[in-house]
């Protein structure tokens, strides 16, 4: 028997990892040159900044097993149980779960688990079809971990996951980072942003991996992503003075870097944890529940699961 999953994000290597777990051959493939999807970090003077998701939180008592694996290998930290919320020039708090947050990064969090799995970077597949079969070669079952658009592309017509991922709008983000000569801005974990034009949410990323590095990072509304689709720096100017506007900074930043995320969270959610046809083909990601992080695991490893039980008939 053998599982072909197509996305290294945290859904799919939890899928692959429940795979493997039972004894039956499974690979992940990813055109990335890393593993991780929208947990990713980018490299900074020495240090990762996150790119992707701004923090993580956990409800599933399964997942908070893994968080507690990842804590004590010291990827994890709890980071913060409140947030700021800043409107029309107001600033209050706003209590919640813990939220954590991970010193090396976030896609660390992807790479621990996916370390003993057989993952093929740099790899894009072109078609899934009738089979199932991934660029022409067959397997049991095929997982697309990923946004309902990006699985749509390599869906085949007529297959039964094309209705699935054809069904529901996703909001785009540009997420931009930027590392300033000092740190000037009242104490901050993150905030959230009501009511701008250009920004929903800021993160202090020093304060979030702990090591006090003066860097924001910002996200911006739905509405500025779009508008700068075909060139994501061409936004950094307008999103840089949006935050020095709201944190009343008087330093320009010394680095910048954009980044732009066209599926960067489905605008409804799905009651269903995944998606398994009775033509070998599944789907799971974090569009298949709340958009969580916490979610993106949840779908994938209860796939993995339903996949062994399918396959050990």
């Amino acid at each position: 028997m053998s599982v072909v999953v197509v996305g290294a994000g945290l859904s799919g290597v939890a899928c692959a990892r429940e795979v493997a777990r039972a004894g039956l051959a499974v690979k992940v493939l990813d055109r990335a040159h890393t593993v991780g999807g929208r947990m990713a970090s980018s490299p900074h003077d020495g240090r990762p900044v996150d790119m992707g998701a701004a923090y993580f939180t956990v409800r599933d008592p399964e997942f908070a097993e893994v968080v507690a694996g990842w804590r004590s290998a010291g990827l994890a930290r709890p980071w913060t149980a409140e947030m700021a919320v800043l409107a029309h020039g107001d600033r209050s708090r706003s209590a919640g779960p813990m939220r954590w947050a991970a010193p090396q990064g976030l896609r660390s969090l992807v790479a621990a688990l996916a370390e003993d799995l057989d993952v093929e970077l740099d790899h894009e597949v072109k078609r899934v079809e009738k089979g199932p079969r991934v660029d022409g070669e067959p397997a049991d079952v095929v997982v697309l971990a990923m946004p309902d658009p990006q699985a749509l592309r390599v869906l085949a017509p007529g297959l039964g996951a094309v209705a699935l991922t054809s069904d529901r709008p996703w909001r785009p983000v540009l997420t931009v980072a930027a590392g300033f000569p000092t740190r000037e801005w009242p104490e901050l974990s993150a905030a959230f942003v009501n009511d701008h034009p250009v920004l929903t949410l800021v993160a202090d990323d020093g304060a979030r991996r702990g090591d006090g590095v003066p860097v924001l990072v910002a996200h911006t509304t739905s509405e500025v992503a779009r508008s700068h689709d075909a060139d994501p720096g061409g936004a950094v100017p307008t999103v840089i003075a949006a935050v020095r506007e709201l944190l009343g900074l008087s330093e320009e930043p010394v680095w910048t870097d954009a980044h732009r995320w066209r599926f960067a969270a489905p605008e409804l959610d799905r009651a269903e944890p995944f998606h398994l046809g009775d033509d070998g083909i599944g789907l799971a990601g974090d569009g298949w529940g709340s958009s969580r992080i916490e979610t993106a695991w949840r779908s994938g490893t209860l796939l993995g699961r339903e996949i062994v039980k399918r396959l050990q008939r």
